[in-house]
């Protein structure tokens, strides 16, 4: 009768999960020109990006000045029967300030504006200074997880959806012109999408561990 060799435990270091299947792999070293994707459905896990930092870092800045223009600048103009009327984004939710829908305008608020501007602050505050090549800050860790979690609630792009969808609707009724906030959000989706373009999550956390 032969002796049981027990299985060394895993260490959950040496571990990454598929985000799509939850499949587990082993961790390896890979150069910055390649890419790993899960054995199972095939999507990517790690693409490492450790030169992007600072461009991600420049982005955020970026979106940064375009949210806080989208949020003062008039964004759209309507003109119907010789009068017109010109308002903001912080104008449209005060209007809602009042009463019981008080709530709907806080909402807005924090969907379209707050939460956008809170995720690329903590983005800014983890990549700073590993774009340097110095340690991370106190708390990056938890300042780029709290960014990844407000990621699905930050909804300015849909709010440009929602917006193509209503001016389809009350076009003929009225003329309607854009003002410097709409394209500011416009703007600000493009760069949204470069920014999230050159993120790496697992080469994040890995400097994030090593600095």
């Amino acid at each position: 009768m032969s002796d049981v060799v027990p299985h060394a435990p895993l260490d959950p270091d040496d571990l990454i999960a598929c985000p799509r299947c939850d499949a587990l792999h082993h961790r390896h070293a890979i150069a910055e020109s390649e890419s790993a994707t899960c054995a199972r459905c095939h999507s990517l896990l790690i693409t490492p990006r450790t030169r992007s930092f600072l461009h991600v870092v420049a982005l955020a800045f970026a979106a940064m000045i375009l949210m806080i223009a989208a949020i003062f600048f008039p964004f759209l103009t309507i003109s119907a029967r010789g009068l017109s009327h010109a308002s903001s984004i912080f104008e449209v939710a005060l209007a809602f300030s009042d009463g019981w829908l008080a709530p709907l305008s806080l909402a807005v608020l924090l969907a379209i504006v707050a939460l956008p501007i809170a995720r690329f602050a903590a983005l800014i505050y983890t990549l700073w200074p590993l774009a340097n090549g110095r340690r991370a800050w106190p708390h990056a860790a938890l300042a780029f997880r709290f960014s990844e979690v407000l990621q699905p609630w930050s909804m300015a792009e849909i709010f440009i959806i929602g917006t193509a969808v209503a001016l389809v609707k009350i076009g003929g009724l009225a003329t309607i012109s854009f003002g410097p906030a709409f394209w500011a959000f416009c703007a600000l989706i493009i760069v949204t999408v470069l920014k999230n373009a050159f993120l790496s999550d697992w080469t994040i956390w890995e400097e994030i561990g090593r600095k």
